[in-house]
């Protein structure tokens, strides 16, 4: 989904005179390598980091980074914001937030949830879930979030924590249950988020946007966040973020700074409470 989101916009963006943008996807090892590769980079403007929420997750995650998630990194420029849904299969008994949290309470060890595995958005997401408020449920780990939704989907699996997919909204196969993040989203207006709907307090959601290396002059990070946070108010960019359910969010260098650090500590507690670790 990142190299989706970061398409949205980066031809846009190299539209200025003698600017040209090329999206490198460098994957493997929960994006590690090629945020590696850009905190080492020269400190220039000309090699930018795209990433999400999971950046900051994986300084928690991970028991050795060849790099500081917060230290090693300036904030540029956020693109937007996207929440997550909870979707059960059709034939668990809850139709709200609450009566599934009430059906797993008088059910411990029942109610299953599959993820993309261990450590992903999904899984830490629904560890959240069930920490928070007290409840057991089984963790499947499977190889990517596809094979996981079709579990769900088919019945074989209850619960999964999914990222976008609106079309399951539509689905007879499955309820959608509530949205993680704290407001309702525009596309699914009808949609309650969980906290309004059976656990107040709960929020899991992410942030798309570009990171430097730490050493990048601050004039070059306040002109490329200028010139970000212009595109994500045209019109055209906007439909194509909403289309990835992702809401335009426009934040100051320090800002966004400041929303890395909250994050982290954010995370690492969400982190802890799911017992996940990569060595």
């Amino acid at each position: 989904m990142i190299d989706l989101v970061a398409r949205s916009f980066t031809t846009e963006l190299g539209t200025a005179p003698g600017t040209s943008v090329i999206v490198e996807n460098r994957a493997g090892a929960g994006g590690t390598i090629g945020t590696a590769v850009v905190a080492k980079a020269a400190p220039d403007g000309q090699t930018l980091l795209f990433t999400a929420a999971s950046h900051t997750i994986n300084g928690s995650l991970y028991a050795k980074l060849p790099y500081d998630p917060i230290r090693d990194f300036a904030g540029v420029a956020v693109v937007g914001t996207s929440g997550y849904m909870l979707i059960a299969s059709s034939p668990v008994p809850a139709r709200t937030v609450a009566e599934l949290l009430a059906y797993a309470k008088a059910n411990p060890g029942k109610l299953n949830y599959t993820t993309a595995g261990i450590g992903s958005a999904s899984h830490l997401s629904m560890a959240y879930l069930a920490g928070m408020s007290g409840v057991d449920l089984v963790h499947v780990p499977m190889k990517g979030m596809g094979e996981a939704a079709n579990e769900v989907v088919s019945g074989r699996s209850h619960l999964i924590i999914f990222a976008g997919g609106t079309q399951y909204a539509r689905e007879p196969r499955v309820r959608l249950l509530g949205l993680t993040s704290l407001k309702r989203w525009k596309s699914l207006p009808d949609v309650p988020t969980i906290s309004e709907s059976g656990l107040p307090g709960y929020e899991f959601d992410t942030w798309f946007g570009l990171l430097a290396p730490a050493a990048t002059p601050r004039n070059i990070v306040a002109r490329i966040n200028a010139e970000v946070n212009t595109l994500v108010k045209e019109p055209l960019i906007i439909e194509r973020l909403a289309k990835q359910s992702l809401e335009p969010l426009v934040l100051s260098p320090d800002a966004f700074d400041q929303l890395l650090r909250s994050n982290f500590e954010k995370m690492a507690k969400v982190v802890a409470i799911s017992g996940a670790k990569v060595e």
